[in-house]
């Protein structure tokens, strides 16, 4: 399996997008979504004769293995690797001992690495599309900077502000920290993760899409005429009755051996109160610690999170 979906080169220079499917296994719906766009790229030209790329994209699948079998991970998760202490442990292990999720993120690092030395991008954008086990509203989670945010904005999806301060080691952690200074090359990086719906949900690789197409013109590698928007409608009609900008409240973090049993029938968004028997596991019923909205709450057996709990910031737009 190529872990390169597919990649577009532009005719000027601009920024290097770099879009990641399923860096969890069992999330299909962002490979689907790039097959998808880099088609409607290619047909591009030949119904619009004055279309100019700028820049280049890339689609990558983030963990070939997970992906192959359908599961979230196989020895760790992914999108948990992405800190200096982890990548310093990698690079200094021989890769023949390197666990699964050790080799897909040494890969991807080389990969960001020699994309950067050979084309001396104007920037370099992260984009990580996901889903959820939970029905419900979609969103987007940038990393702490402001161009990160202006990017999120632009995705046209709900904002999820403070996530990274209730995760570690996530892709958006290490982008947020510019670390793709290579050969002495300062190549500016931001980055955004965009949940798009539930995992089995055919409109989330629609969503998808529209997210990749929305960052592409963000970025300025096309213009906001530029490529088939008949996505976006669904994007749009799905995000309008949604909270535009939340603020991360608490994370419920699962133990080794906790057992933990999300109760059925919680969707994204959803309004909780503080009392209310959210789950359960070996210590007795799992509580809300307080009033607010309910973020992908667990309902698959791999995750370290059993939900998060958000509140709206009123006036934010």
């Amino acid at each position: 399996m190529n872990r390169i979906i597919g990649t577009y080169t532009g005719s000027e220079p601009g920024a290097l997008v770099v879009v990641f499917g399923a860096v969890h296994g069992n999330e299909p719906a962002g490979v689907l979504a790039l097959q998808e766009l880099f088609r409607m790229l290619e047909k591009e030209p030949t119904v619009n004769p004055g279309f100019t790329f700028r820049g280049k994209l890339i689609g990558l699948i983030g963990n070939r293995q997970a992906f192959a079998t359908g599961s979230r991970y196989i020895d760790r998760d992914l999108n948990r690797l992405w800190t200096a202490v982890h990548i310093r442990r990698i690079q200094q292990t021989p890769s023949t001992e390197r666990q699964a999720e050790d080799r897909e993120l040494a890969e991807l690092l080389e990969l960001i690495h020699n994309e950067i030395q050979n084309n001396r991008p104007e920037a370099l954008i992260l984009l990580d599309l996901h889903t959820t086990s939970a029905d419900g509203g979609i969103f987007c989670i940038p990393s702490d900077d402001k161009s990160s945010l202006r990017l999120a904005k632009e995705l046209h999806a709900p904002v999820i502000l403070g996530m990274l301060e209730g995760l570690e080691g996530t892709l958006l952690h290490h982008a947020a920290g510019n670390h793709f200074q290579i050969g002495g090359y300062p190549c500016y990086s931001c980055g955004a993760a965009f949940e798009a719906g539930q995992h089995d949900d055919p409109l989330s690789v629609s969503r998808s899409i529209a997210a990749v197409v929305n960052c592409l013109r963000a970025a300025g590698c096309i213009q906001p005429e530029d490529v088939d928007s008949r996505h976006e409608s669904i994007l749009k009609a799905f995000s309008d009755p949604l909270p535009k900008v939340t603020h991360l409240r608490h994370v419920h973090r699962i133990r080794p051996g906790d057992a933990f049993y999300m109760r059925p029938g919680y969707f994204n968004f959803q309004p909780i109160q503080k009392g209310e028997h959210l789950a359960d596991d070996t210590t007795g019923p799992v509580l809300a610690p307080e009033d607010g909205l309910i973020l992908m709450p667990l309902y698959q057996p791999q995750g370290s999170d059993g939900f998060f709990v958000v509140r709206e910031i009123e006036g934010r737009k």
